[in-house]
C-alpha cells in the first residue's frame, strides 16, 4: 500500500476530520499510486492519519476513515448500514407516500465519492471518484444486503466520474434488469418518471423534496412559472396546491415531454398547465406582470471554482429579470445548486439583483437540501443547494 506523507502542519485539517487531502499538502509518496488506489496518509512525524482513495487532481485523497482500520467489504457495509438506519429512523426509508430517497450522500455519510438514490426496488449508484468506481460491484452487492426493498442496482457514472486513469466507464445494471414500472418514483403521493437511463443526475432531483412541499403552501390562487422545470417537480406541487395556472419552461424538448407526461399521470386533462421549450433568458424578457409565483432552479452555473465569477453574473442577471417581471405581491423561489458558489456569494448575487430591479423585497425563507442529503459538519463544502423564498412588493 502506498504511504502518503504530508508536509509539516498539513495534518491539522485531517485532525479536524476534514475529508480531503489537497495535492499541495503532500511532501512525498512511498511509490506512485494508481488512481483509485487505497492509500495510507501519515503526518511528517509518521503518525497514521487514516486511509482514503487516491485520485489525480487538486483533491489528491478522499479520506474514508481517520482510524487505523481495515477498509474492505465489512467497512463499507457498516457505512451503508449507518446511512440506511438514519433514513429509516427519519421515516424516509419506510414511508407509505414516498418510495424514493437518497441512501448515501458522499462526504455527508462518510462515503466520499459516491451517491446512491433509491427508487422503489432499484438503487442508482453513481461514482464521483475512481476509488468508488473500483469498488462499485462490492457496493452494489452490499446495497442489496442492507436495504430490504432493493433488488436491483443500476450504475450511472459515465457523466460524473472525473478521471485521468485509462479506464472505461459504462452505465448499466450491476444487479438485475429493468422491468416495466421500475422507474415510477412516488414522492409525497405524487408520481414521476425517474429516467436513470438517459436523464440528469440519477433520474430525478430528490434534493428539492421539502422545498417543493413548501411551494405547494404558497401556490393557492397564484399564476405559477416554473423555470428550468426538467421533470416538473415544482409544477406538480403547484397544481396540487390549487394554483390558478402553472407554466413549465425548459430549453430541452425532452424535459417538456417528461413534465407533460408527469402532469397527465397525476392530473389528467388538467387545463391549468402548459409547458414550453424555450431559453430561460429569452422567456423572462416577455412575461412582465404575468406571474405572481416564479421558481428559478437552474442547473449548476459553476461546476468548478474557475467558473464562479461567470456563475455569479448569471445568477444576478436571471434574478434581476425575475424581480422585474413578477407581479406586485409575488413570491420568488430562487436556487443555486453550484457547490463552488458559497451561500454568502449566492445571497449577495440575489440581493444585488433585487437592488438593480428597484423592487422592495423581503426574505421569507432560507432553504437548503433535505435530511437525506446531510452535510458533514466537518465538511461545509457539502452544502451545495442554496435557496431563498422572497416576497416582492
Amino acid at each position: 500500500m502506498t504511504i502518503i506523507t504530508l508536509k509539516a502542519h498539513k495534518e491539522e485539517s485531517l485532525k479536524r476530520f476534514h475529508p480531503w487531502v489537497f495535492s499541495g499538502a503532500i511532501a512525498r509518496m512511498s511509490e506512485e499510486p494508481e488512481e483509485g488506489e487505497l492509500v495510507k496518509v501519515v503526518s511528517r512525524d509518521g503518525e497514521t492519519l487514516g486511509y482514503g482513495h487516491y485520485q489525480i487532481g487538486s483533491i489528491a485523497v478522499r479520506m474514508l476513515t481517520f482510524e487505523d482500520e481495515v477498509v474492505g467489504r465489512q467497512f463499507f457495509k457498516g457505512r451503508l448500514e449507518a446511512a440506511y438506519q438514519m433514513r429509516k429512523s427519519l421515516g424516509l426509508a419506510c414511508g407509505q407516500r414516498s418510495n424514493c430517497y437518497r441512501l448515501a450522500h458522499g462526504e455527508g455519510d462518510s462515503l466520499p465519492g459516491v451517491v446512491i438514490d433509491v427508487y422503489g426496488n432499484t438503487a442508482v449508484l453513481q461514482a464521483h471518484s475512481v476509488g468508488m468506481h473500483v469498488v462499485r460491484e462490492v457496493m452494489a452487492e452490499l446495497i442489496v444486503e442492507v436495504v430490504p426493498d432493493v433488488r436491483k442496482v443500476f450504475y450511472k457514472s459515465e457523466g460524473t466520474l472525473p478521471h485521468k486513469a485509462p479506464i472505461t466507464v459504462k452505465d448499466g445494471y450491476l444487479i438485475g434488469a429493468f422491468e416495466e414500472g421500475d422507474d415510477l418514483a412516488v414522492e409525497n403521493g405524487l408520481k414521476f418518471r425517474a429516467d436513470w437511463l438517459k436523464g440528469q443526475k440519477t433520474g430525478f432531483f430528490l434534493d428539492q423534496r421539502e422545498n417543493r412541499l413548501l411551494l405547494q403552501r404558497y401556490a393557492k390562487g397564484r399564476d405559477v412559472l416554473n423555470m428550468f422545470c426538467y421533470t416538473g417537480g415544482f409544477s406538480l406541487y403547484a397544481l396540487r396546491g390549487d394554483a390558478r395556472m402553472v407554466h413549465s419552461v425548459d430549453a430541452s424538448e425532452r424535459a417538456v415531454e417528461l413534465v407533460n407526461g408527469n402532469v397527465a399521470m397525476n392530473f389528467a386533462d388538467d387545463k391549468r398547465h402548459e409547458a414550453f421549450a424555450a431559453d430561460a433568458f429569452d422567456f423572462l424578457t416577455q412575461i412582465e406582470g404575468r406571474y405572481d409565483l416564479i421558481v428559478l432552479d437552474p442547473p449548476a452555473f459553476a461546476k468548478h471554482r474557475d467558473a464562479v465569477r461567470n456563475a455569479l453574473i448569471g445568477y444576478r442577471r436571471i434574478n434581476t429579470m425575475a424581480f422585474k417581471a413578477i407581479r406586485s405581491g409575488g413570491v420568488l423561489f430562487t436556487f443555486s445548486c453550484s457547490q463552488a458558489v458559497s451561500p454568502e456569494q449566492f445571497r449577495l448575487a440575489v440581493f444585488t439583483a433585487a437592488a438593480q430591479s428597484g423592487r422592495r423585497v423581503r426574505i421569507l425563507h432560507k432553504l437548503t437540501q433535505p435530511v437525506d442529503h446531510p452535510i458533514n459538519i466537518y465538511h461545509p463544502e457539502g452544502e451545495y443547494l442554496k435557496g431563498l423564498v422572497l416576497y416582492v412588493e
